[in-house]
């Protein structure tokens, strides 16, 4: 069972930054259920899934629900609709014009501060659900869902995740349904970034892709740089005058 050594791993992350469990988001799709198994199975007694819906298609916590029950995950359900509803209000009465996507990143921001509150709470870490494909191009909301402390899919493509989706039993109609983030109604991850992730994977893992998906590919890595670097500061050794 390949996936015992991601078990290892995340239990020895934990254990070397002092905490004693982990907490995740449960979000219905195939990646955040793998997330969630391996953790639990990482931390049967002090693991916690949180499902977090913010605007969202019921199916997906219904998805959720379906992980965790069977998985005997132990999980908390926390609607931010109405957190999100305000926030969004507050906004455009300060006379921003918004965008959809400078909206939509608000709701993997609140899930971000939802997690660490309960980790803060419970001294675990948070575990986060990216997987390769999605880090290499920077497909995730900086200070969102890339606000974790660890991250034990992001060495695996998407096919990868697939598979080991199968081999722990997550659900097939999960595993299945079109990847989403759920930023907004109809969204889907393959649709927004105008790649599948069948020509990200194969890129990914043998350097081949077509010219006009290598082109988007090459533009999507150097847009979203900056998400994959620690914050800038001015080099050691600059004084003020």
């Amino acid at each position: 069972m390949k996936y015992l050594k991601l078990v290892d791993w995340i239990r020895e992350q934990v254990v070397s930054a002092g905490c004693t469990g982990v907490v995740f988001g449960l979000s219905g799709g195939i990646d955040s259920s793998v997330t969630g198994v391996l953790a639990k199975l990482a931390f049967p007694d002090n693991s916690l899934g949180v499902i977090m819906p913010c605007e969202s298609n019921p199916q997906d916590q219904k998805d959720a629900e379906l992980v965790a029950g069977q998985f005997h995950i132990d999980y908390r359900v926390v609607d931010l609709s109405p957190v999100y509803k305000l926030l969004v209000d507050t906004l455009q009465a300060a006379a921003e014009t918004p965008t959809q996507l400078a909206l939509a990143n608000l709701k993997p921001r609140l899930r971000m501060t939802l997690l660490y509150y309960f980790a803060n709470c419970r001294q675990s870490l948070v575990v986060g659900s990216s997987n390769r494909s999605e880090l290499a191009l920077g497909y995730f909301t900086k200070f969102g869902d890339g606000g974790v402390d660890i991250v034990p899919l992001g060495h695996l493509v998407k096919a990868e995740v697939r598979m080991l989706a199968q081999e722990l039993g997550i659900p097939a109609p999960i595993i299945q349904k079109p990847p989403s983030a759920g930023l907004w109604a109809g969204q889907e991850d393959e649709k927004e970034m105008g790649l599948t992730y069948q020509e990200i994977d194969r890129f990914l893992l043998s350097g081949q892709a077509a010219p006009n998906t290598l082109a988007l590919i090459s533009k999507l890595v150097e847009k979203n740089a900056h998400k994959r670097k620690m914050p800038a500061i001015p080099p050691l050794g600059w004084h003020l005058e």
